[in-house]
This record gives C-alpha cells, sequence and structure tokens, in this order.
C-alpha cells in the first residue's frame, strides 16, 4: 500500500492509465488472433484485406507506447510473413 500522498496519487494514475490503454493493447492482440486463424483456415484473400487493419491496430499500440516501436515493427512482420506464406 503507497504511504505517502504522492504514492496514493501515482497508484490513482496508474489506475486510470491502465484502463485508458487497455483497449489499444487489447485490440492489437484481438486482431493479430483474427488474422493468425485466417492465415491457419487458408483464407489468404481475407488475410490481405485484414493486413492494413492489424497494422493499423499495431501501429496504434506503438504510438500510445504500450509496446516499444522495435516490438511493433517485429509483430508486424511477423504478420505478414504469415499472410505471404500461404
Amino acid at each position: 500500500m503507497p504511504l505517502t500522498k504522492s504514492a496514493v496519487k501515482r497508484a490513482k494514475q496508474s489506475i486510470s492509465r491502465h484502463q485508458r490503454l487497455l483497449p489499444y493493447k487489447s485490440n492489437m492482440k484481438t486482431m493479430i488472433r483474427k488474422i493468425t486463424d485466417t492465415v491457419k483456415e487458408g483464407k489468404k484473400a481475407e488475410a490481405i484485406a485484414l493486413l492494413p487493419l492489424v497494422h493499423k491496430s499495431i501501429d496504434m499500440a506503438s504510438k500510445k507506447g504500450i509496446i516499444h516501436a522495435n516490438t511493433a515493427s517485429r509483430k508486424k512482420s511477423l504478420v505478414a510473413r504469415m499472410v505471404a506464406a500461404k
């Protein structure tokens, strides 16, 4: 438990930031899962159509500071290779 006033405030800020940023991380994970499932089912046309949306969600998470820029690049590359392979 935080003891000082500043620690209490930081805890509150941390909770509110977490609630504000969580949808971006959740959306990113959902989109990656969606394109992964689409590729596994062999639906290449759908996967190609989903690719820009997945890249957008990953970029948004990176822009908000949820994931590092290099992590975003790695995830985008992984998704693109997955789609290209099928």
